[in-house]
């Protein structure tokens, strides 16, 4: 009888710890973001150290961005469990209400950056301005990045390629997008501590 169990040990072979190669390349290039971005905010901090550091009232309009991109998250979370119920109808909708959310998000980061210019703080000069266009930038261009992904969830949901049995495409387009809001949050109330 101990042989039998010894000879099942050795045939069966052990399982392996797996994950979907696609979630995998996701963390890596969220991994890389926090990365590159706690360099840049301890950069940051160090410079302000040194002193000849412009201080400004970051304008109003960053705020209501902050909200409007949580608002999205919002929506975005709506996406996922109409996926997981197969309700198509509203999948498509919450995909496209957080779309759009995510471009007046844009746009709102935009008009931030003209009323920073009528402060009279620019890109070039001083180093706290150039910081703030950095970070905003950055986090912007990593945004619009997260746009094309909801572009190709929304393509996928009209040709019904996602469903409750098919949910990794909406699973990475959720956890990436509530990544951004989580890294824009981040940024905003560091920003509004440190500048």
């Amino acid at each position: 009888m101990e042989n039998i169990h010894q000879l099942r040990a050795q045939r069966e072979p052990e399982e392996t710890l797996s994950m979907d190669p696609k979630k995998f390349i996701l963390w890596l290039f969220i991994l890389s973001i926090i990365m590159m971005f706690a360099s840049q905010t301890s950069a940051y901090l160090v410079r302000r150290a040194e002193g000849n550091w412009l201080e400004y009232d970051m304008p109003q309009i960053f705020w209501y961005s902050t909200a409007v991109l949580v608002a999205s998250s919002i929506s975005m979370h709506w996406a996922y469990l109409a996926a997981k119920k197969d309700n198509f109808k509203s999948l498509r909708i919450a995909i496209s209400i957080t779309f759009v959310l995510g471009l007046v998000f844009l746009w709102m980061q935009f008009l931030g950056w003209k009323a920073l210019v009528d402060m009279k703080v620019f890109f070039v000069g001083n180093p706290s301005g150039s910081f703030f266009y950095v970070f905003t930038g950055l986090h912007g261009f990593h945004l619009i990045t997260g746009l094309i992904v909801l572009v190709l969830a929304l393509l996928a949901a009209f040709q019904l390629r996602v469903h409750s049995k098919n949910l990794r495409r909406i699973q990475i387009c959720t956890t990436y997008w509530h990544f951004l809001d989580i890294l824009w949050v981040y940024l905003f109330f560091f920003l509004l501590t440190f500048n």
